[in-house]
């Protein structure tokens, strides 16, 4: 691990600039399985340059969102076929159940947490069931965003040290994915309903007019 995290600080980072951070995102996100590697690249590059580790995380952001997006498209076009021959029938079903249930969160939630989580197969389940291209990209945007930017905060802060929280996060994340998913979509609903009750009372007619 130690190894890796120097050759991603002294090569890959030093030899690709920001423009490598894009593409490994939008390769991860897309045709390619590359785990943890834009966290990596974001703790990397905050550790090295603090000042601008913004830069890092809205690049793999963005690189983020255009291979989902590619996902999305092929979902939209292959329509429940393609997305059974992918993934399998199993997995479609708990995608379809999940979408279902949570919405917008069935997404949000995969985007948040780190591998083993299912990730890509709600992602072409979101174009397969018509989930509209402007709420995914929303959705996307914010989660995936809040996802990189904790990490780019930590990196600024620890430096190498940060490396070791993100290994310990997703040891603990990983086989949790169901109850994460529940306790997201509980705290959501908690909310809604905190600002339904908050919401200020209609004006009411004097019945004298």
């Amino acid at each position: 691990m130690v190894r890796f995290v120097s050759w991603i600080q002294d090569v890959v980072l030093p030899l690709l600039g920001p423009s490598g951070i894009f593409l490994a995102a939008f390769l991860d996100s897309s045709f390619l399985s590359l785990p943890e590697i834009n966290d990596l690249l974001v703790v990397a590059s905050a550790a090295v340059h603090p000042e601008t580790a913004w830069i890092a995380v809205t690049l793999a952001t963005l690189g983020s969102l255009a291979g989902c997006s590619a996902l999305w498209w092929l979902g939209r076009r292959g329509g429940d076929a393609f997305l059974s021959r992918r993934f399998g029938v199993e997995r479609t079903a708990q995608a379809r159940d999940l979408f279902h249930r949570f919405g917008p969160l069935a997404l949000a939630v995969p985007a948040v947490l780190p591998p083993p989580m299912p990730f890509k197969v709600f992602v072409v389940a979101a174009g397969v069931f018509g989930f509209p291209w402007p709420r995914f990209a929303l959705t996307l945007l914010l989660a995936r965003g809040a996802r990189y930017a904790v990490w780019a905060v930590l990196g600024a802060v620890y430096g190498d040290e940060a490396m070791g929280l993100l290994r310990s996060f997703d040891a603990w994340a990983a086989g949790r994915q169901t109850l994460l998913l529940s306790v997201a979509a509980g705290l959501t609903v908690a909310t809604l309903v905190y600002l339904w009750a908050r919401r200020p009372a209609p004006d009411r007619l004097d019945p004298d007019v």
